[in-house]
């Protein structure tokens, strides 16, 4: 009997099924319009997208134009590319552009949906970005896509790490541009530590598309972006602790796995003490809990999760004595990251690696406010209805499930759960061979490089030919990727998020046909496709009649939504597929969260060894397992962000306060304004109002003014005259310090003055706010203590937040009038040494930066042409103006014998 709920869905259709059929005209409307489109010339398509762009920059809304956009867009794929959008890819294209998640299964053409709506927001001339999740998948699909946009007459761009800035520059000024989430989140921060407009890269942010959207915005939104600078080395105090971590038994530490988290006990403390104490890294009588041990608790601490949390070949791998670390959700490496408080640094003493400074924050923002500043935002997966109450609340997007285009025909069998791992692999290896005797391709997937490595070692034993697809391995990624569905192929994969290569049956034709040109460079590339093509379809038969890709997974991971990526790679564009998890008591998520009861069932039915429990029920308690740690991790992006937004409305005023500088000409109203402050500040201080001449402390006013102002004035002299009150002794200062400041201004020249100004607000501005974020970092860490005082600690940070952006706020404006007061002219000696010392500084930059050359036989540098004579420079060929000179002195050549008159 069907509930009310299922009752009310089947006479009235889910809210997903209304969305999808309110789109469908739309749909029509763009096919309607195809044989219009397919007689048009390629310079008609271009002309259509410029009387497009004049009609949606002329104010006409972008809904009107969408039929007509999409049609011409469609049209330029399929000349460009040769494929035709199909109409369940044209609806996903409707949804993103109305600010959805698209969810489309994997295999549905995703890359290709992305260009309608960015081509149709593009019209507007503001840009669209479409988001990666890694710099391979940005770099092929600006490439691969950017054919469908230039044959539209739009351009493409693609942001990638160590981009040159003119490059960059350019990339962002496309009408659409390719990017990793990283590197949009690290280039919003640099735009806010630059100088002057015209070096900030990106210009704005109109409308994003984000591929993969629940991995960015959801699995990598847990941990902020951060731009740092080295702070002092500590690598002894970290190699000191590590040593005694391992001295440490069970009763001195508490784990929390499902918090990952782990405390000292008491018994712990204790006995860290005496050890401490001990090696003198804890000085004589000075307890653990004294104010001054806090640095030495807080690496303890860090040297104990190190250990007891992070697990070589599981969350990092050591490669070129440096700590790489693992991203839990892709499996992929994540170069170049680390972990922040001293953490990362602990697992490098731990590892015995070189142990690298830790840094200190100069700017940082999260995922989710970065993307929040998106005027209009969309994204598309595999995977996002079991998030979408977080996308609902934090992003405010609605996820819209998009119908393949052809029915699923994967079967996903019930999960088989065995009491021991040593059984559930023994499992695993006998349903590997029975799938590979069939022809069947498998794709095995496991939680970790140890796991995969392992299974792969027990592949091995058992004489099953099979590859590996983990970080260790991302090189041969494409390759492997391409190859795992031909017949009996055997593929162990740590994590298939993001790869951004399809799985297909018999194959990869565009993989099998490069690999063939490669092989014989003669042949033409026609008569080579047609010969694959042929191949992999008799191959896809005969896979599909062994039962399509079998996806087998050793273990469910903590996220519904990984499992499903998983799955999904099978049956893609209606092939036929199956899908099995094949689980223990012992796995991770079936120990911490609530096997115990399990345990006992599968005792009383008394199994035997080897045999395994299949039913309904044990799929359902997963789930709600996986939902529970799901809802926690959401709590804890959740609390993050209400942290984080505290920070975010004084990065934003900051930030604006910034490019309002950098925008204006005149910045003098502005430091005049915070001249009059400080004087104000300075004269209610000493001279409080309303209080008797005899009270005013004009010596200390004095002092300040000195200080602060570089201004020795009389100020107890006037202070003595008759009728002088307190309004009187502020203008009087007033007076006497803009006077002084003028008279500045026209020694430097109004527009040197103009510069001077802005540069030193800028400097402020950006020291100041470093400052800052450092002690709220600090603050952030100890605010959680006061819940035992039974005060809300999000409620003391937003105060003490406020309080501290004020004292910030104070100290800038005594900063920069107090800089301001000070600058002086350079004499012209002056001028010349700091030209001199300048130049040498370069020289010498320039020198430690030069490859060496390698000596030659005779002793001359290899580079140098024959005959060369460092003494004569007609023998120096044609030198570029910032190669070092050839007459050895160190210099660039336009610094040296290369100066102009």
């Amino acid at each position: 009997m069907l509930g009310i709920g299922n009752l009310a869905k089947l006479v009235f259709g889910t809210p997903n099924d209304r969305k999808v059929k309110a789109a469908r005209p739309i749909v029509a409307q763009v096919n309607a319009l195809e044989p219009k489109f397919k007689d048009m010339s390629d310079a008609d398509l271009i002309g259509k997208t410029r009387e497009l762009q004049g009609r949606a920059q002329s104010g006409e809304n972008l809904d009107t134009l969408l039929p007509e956009a999409f049609a011409n867009c469609r049209e330029a794929a399929r000349r460009a590319l040769g494929l035709r959008a199909f109409d369940t890819q044209l609806l996903g294209g409707i949804f993103l552009h109305q600010g959805n998640i698209a969810e489309m299964k994997t295999g549905e053409g995703k890359t290709l949906v992305a260009t309608f709506p960015a081509y149709l927001n593009a019209l507007a001339g503001k840009g669209v970005h479409v988001v990666t999740v890694n710099d391979y998948l940005a770099k092929r699909d600006a490439h691969w896509m950017g054919k469908v946009f230039a044959q539209l007459g739009m351009t493409t761009g693609v942001v990638y790490p160590f981009q040159d800035d003119a490059e960059k520059h350019a990339a962002y000024r496309a009408d659409v541009t390719y990017a990793t989430n990283n590197e949009l989140g690290f280039d919003y921060l640099r735009d806010n530590m630059k100088g002057s407009i015209d070096q900030m890269v990106q210009r704005g942010h109109f409308f994003a598309i984000v591929d993969e959207v629940d991995s960015i915005l959801i699995d990598e939104a847990r941990t902020p972006l951060i731009i740092s600078g080295p702070s002092q080395d500590r690598s002894e105090l970290y190699k000191a602790l590590d040593h005694y971590i391992p001295q440490l038994s069970e009763e001195h530490y508490k784990l929390d796995e499902k918090s990952r988290n782990a405390t000292f006990t008491e018994d712990g403390n204790e006995f860290l003490e005496q050890i401490l104490q001990k090696a003198g890294v804890l000085p004589e009588g000075q307890t653990l809990y004294d104010p001054e041990s806090t640095t030495i608790v807080h690496h303890v601490n860090q040297a104990l999760r190190a250990h007891k949390l992070f697990q070589r070949d599981q969350h990092y791998i050591v490669r070129d004595d440096e700590i790489v670390l693992i991203d839990e959700f892709t499996g992929r490496m994540m170069a170049g990251r680390r972990l922040s408080d001293g953490l990362h640094q602990a697992i490098e003493a731990k590892e015995g690696v070189k142990i690298q400074p830790e840094n200190v924050t100069l700017a940082s923002v999260t995922f989710q406010n970065y993307f929040r500043l998106y005027a209009k935002l969309s994204g598309m997966t595999g995977t996002a209805a079991t998030e979408a109450e977080e996308f609902a609340e934090i992003y405010k997007l609605g996820v819209v499930e998009v119908p393949t285009n052809r029915p699923v025909q994967r079967i996903d069998e019930h999960d088989r759960v065995y009491r021991t791992a040593a059984e559930k692999y023994t499992a695993v290896i006998e349903a590997i061979k029975e799938a590979q005797e069939r022809g069947q391709p498998l794709l095995v997937g496991t939680t970790s490089i140890e796991k995969s490595e392992m299974l792969s070692q027990m592949l091995k034993q058992a004489g099953i030919p099979h590859n590996v697809l983990n970080a260790r391995e991302h090189e041969r990624e494409a390759q492997i990727v391409a190859d795992a569905g031909k017949m009996g192929a055997v593929t162990i994969a740590t994590n298939m998020a993001g790869r951004g290569t399809d799985i297909q049956l018999g194959g990869n034709v565009e993989m099998k046909v490069m690999e063939e040109l490669a092989k014989n460079p003669e042949a033409h590339p026609d008569e080579v496709r047609a010969q694959v093509e042929a191949e992999v379809e008799a191959a896809k038969k005969k896979v599909q009649a062994a039962g399509g890709l079998f996806v087998l997974a050793t273990e469910r991971h903590e996220s519904r939504r990984i499992d499903n990526q998983l799955r999904g790679r099978s049956g893609r564009q209606g092939d036929p597929g199956r899908s099995l998890f094949f689980l223990s008591l012992e796995d991770d998520l079936m120990r911490i969260f609530g096997s115990e009861r399990l345990d006992k069932v599968l005792s009383t039915l008394g199994m035997k060894e080897g045999e395994a429990i299949v039913h309904p029920w044990v799929n359902k308690s997963l789930e709600r397992a996986q939902a529970k740690v799901e809802g926690r991790n959401f709590d804890i992006r959740k609390q993050l962000l209400k942290f984080d937004d505290v920070m975010n409305d004084q990065r934003k005023a900051i930030f604006s306060q910034r490019l309002e500088i950098m925008q204006t000409e005149e910045v003098g109203e502005i430091t005049r304004d915070m001249r009059d402050q400080v004087i104000e500040d300075l004269i209610d201080e000493h001279l409080p109002p309303r209080s008797y001449a005899e009270q005013w402390n004009t010596a200390g006013l004095k002092a300040q003014l000195i200080e602060k102002l570089n201004m020795d004035l009389p100020v107890a002299d006037w202070a003595a005259e008759d009728g002088v009150d307190h309004e009187t002794m502020k203008e009087r200062i007033e007076q006497a310090v803009d006077a002084y400041m003028d008279q500045k201004a026209e020694q430097f020249g109004p527009e040197n003055m103009r510069q001077i100004e802005k540069q030193i607000l800028l400097q402020q501005i950006d020291g100041k706010w470093r400052e800052h974020l450092v002690t709220l970092e600090h603050l952030r860490s100890v605010v959680g203590f006061r819940g035992y005082a039974q005060r809300d600690p999000l409620s003391e940070y937003k105060t003490e937040g406020f309080q501290l952006f004020e004292n910030m706020l104070d100290g800038l404006r005594v900063d920069v009038t107090q800089q301001l007061a000070r600058i002086r002219p350079l004499t012209d000696e002056e001028r010349e040494q700091m030209i001199r010392d300048y130049q040498a500084q370069q020289a010498q930059t320039e020198r430690a930066m030069q490859p060496e050359h390698e000596e030659a036989d005779g002793g001359e540098a290899t580079s140098r042409a024959p005959g060369f004579d460092e003494n004569d420079p007609s023998t120096w060929g044609n030198p570029s103006r910032n190669d070092p000179c050839p007459c050895g002195s160190g210099e660039k050549f336009k610094h040296c014998h290369g100066r102009l008159a």
